[in-house]
């Protein structure tokens, strides 16, 4: 079959990113069609591939500022013109799944969740208390509506949708009013592994995170300014100076901006815990974690509740507060865990576990289509 693979935009290599490059290596000679590309910002599998843009690729500032360009994705996204394809195959968090197809062609979407900005998330993001500026808050709440009838309307033509957890399975029953199945996303179990030769450090908490609101890092930090523990954050994103001033001053919080594979691999597995405050979709940082051995402690919320074993693999906080947090991470020191039965745990979600799940149902469907 000829393939292409949608995928909102390319601009660094976070969960949702991780999934199409597995989907590429599925589908090798697929071609790529996506909002945005930022060259270098996404792995060799990736750039290798033929990469289309919209016209928003080439909009003032677009490399710091293309979420800015909201309005736009889904005109931007219908403007594609798809021919000679078999099967279409988006992954999606944003606009993706709008993208227009042939009748007789098949689109299966691999939905991340539904346009969060949107749907669950719009106060956290435009609402009253959140960072956003006052000209954002007034475009959104004129643009919200047309983009949820939008969202709505282009996911009846969806043929299929697969949700990367059940969380996410949930939501696309409510929003989209659509069936859906549970593939969870891969996890490099290859390549995220325990450092056998030697014993970990342990001498420090880990978080790894975009510095987006809803990503919650701030409590994180908080709590550790009274916890005293040593706290090293890997990430970067639109929040990373307001987290730097709320760090200053305190010695035990380190930031080391984004990292490549091989040094996070390195700081997961020489983590006491992973503190993961977020509501995620999904959440693969967990599970890259587990699959090093080192235990979670993580939101009862949203795809953690999928992926992390009460007292097994790791721990619940249940409030995204600071007192929370240092209550978890102070209950967290009086246990113990086993990191051969966390890395075990982890192999369910391997990237083996979702190749194999994924061809199976393109098959299937394709063979009903067909």
């Amino acid at each position: 079959m000829k393939v292409a693979l949608v995928h909102d935009w390319l601009t660094g290599m976070r969960g949702g990113e991780k999934v199409l490059e597995t989907l590429c290596e599925i589908f090798p000679h697929a071609e790529i069609y996506t909002l945005v590309h930022i060259g270098g910002k996404v792995s060799k599998t990736i750039e290798t591939k033929k990469i289309y843009t919209s016209f928003i690729q080439y909009l003032p500032n677009v490399e710091k500022n293309y979420r800015y360009y909201l309005p736009l994705m889904p005109f931007a996204i219908q403007q594609f013109k798809l021919s000679g394809y078999d099967l279409v195959l988006s992954s999606h968090h944003c606009v993706a799944k709008g993208i227009k197809v042939k009748e007789d062609v098949i689109h299966i979407c691999y939905c991340h969740t539904p346009m969060r900005y949107i749907w669950d998330m719009y106060d956290l993001y435009f609402g009253k208390n959140s960072d956003s500026s006052f000209v954002a808050k007034l475009v959104m709440k004129f643009i919200r509506k047309p983009l949820q009838n939008w969202d709505f309307k282009t996911a009846q033509n969806v043929d299929y949708f697969i949700a990367n957890s059940y969380n996410v399975k949930e939501r696309i029953k409510r929003i989209y009013n659509r069936d859906s199945v549970v593939i969870y996303p891969p996890v490099d179990t290859d390549f995220f592994v325990p450092n056998y030769s030697k014993q970990p450090t342990l001498d420090y908490f880990l978080v790894v995170s975009a510095f987006a609101p809803y990503k919650k890092v701030d409590i994180v930090i908080e709590a550790f300014k009274k916890l005293k523990y040593r706290l090293k954050i890997i990430g970067n994103g639109q929040q990373e100076s307001y987290l730097k001033s709320l760090a200053r001053g305190y010695n035990n919080i380190e930031f080391l901006g984004w990292q490549e594979n091989e040094s996070l691999r390195f700081y997961y597995q020489n983590a006491k815990a992973l503190i993961f405050p977020t509501e995620e979709d999904f959440g693969i940082v967990p599970l890259e974690a587990q699959a090093c051995g080192t235990p979670v402690i993580a939101y009862r919320k949203g795809g953690a509740l999928e992926t992390v074993v009460e007292n097994q693999t790791g721990i619940f906080f249940d409030l995204q507060t600071p007192e929370s947090i240092i209550e978890a991470v102070e209950n967290f020191s009086n246990l113990k865990f086993d990191r051969n039965q966390i890395r075990q745990h982890s192999l369910k979600f391997s990237k083996q576990v979702f190749i194999k799940n994924i061809k199976e149902i393109v098959e299937k469907i394709c063979r009903r289509k067909l």
